[in-house]
């Protein structure tokens, strides 16, 4: 369901921060594993579980951006558009959020794989990258939702108070 209200909307993002956090732990206990290629099958899983649970807490999956007004849904689609994550209302691929995880951490990712060869610290080192990766998307990807539907809850009460 769609938070309609602030209190609402700041609930929603509590709870997708602490699922973020816990997932990304997952990911740094997955990047300590010496195997190249776990952790970033790993990262894809979870990131495939996570975004659309992240929308569906924001009222932002797609079955309830087209449960949505008209008004609504032109909000969504110009307002989604902007974001750097853009994974708002869509079905989320594999393919899709690699992308993503290149587009954002390109530099950090390139740095966790050349560390998985350095015995013990390497394996530290790729897990605290592979943390920060993993919460750096979540977060901004809830930022970007939660940006969205403050702006449909505003948009709400406008036309509200227009009748």
């Amino acid at each position: 369901m769609r938070p309609t209200t602030l209190a609402e909307l700041d609930q929603a993002r509590q709870r997708c921060q602490k699922l973020v956090s816990r997932r990304a732990l997952v990911s740094a206990a997955a990047a300590v594993v010496p195997i190249p290629g776990v952790d970033v099958s790993t990262d894809v899983a979870i990131l495939l579980q996570l975004i659309p649970a992240i929308n569906e807490e924001f009222g932002l999956s797609p079955a309830q951006i087209n449960a949505l007004s008209p008004e609504l849904q032109k909000i969504v689609i110009v307002g989604g558009a902007n974001f750097g994550v853009g994974l708002l209302g869509k079905i989320i691929t594999p393919q899709l959020v690699i992308q993503v995880l290149q587009r954002i951490g390109v530099k950090k990712l390139a740095g966790k794989y050349a560390t998985k060869y350095i015995p013990i610290v390497g394996s530290v080192i790729a897990s605290t990258i592979s943390y920060a990766v993993l919460r750096k998307v979540g977060n901004q990807h809830i930022n970007e939702c939660y940006a969205l539907a403050k702006r449909l809850i505003e948009a709400d009460s406008t036309a509200l108070t227009t009748l």
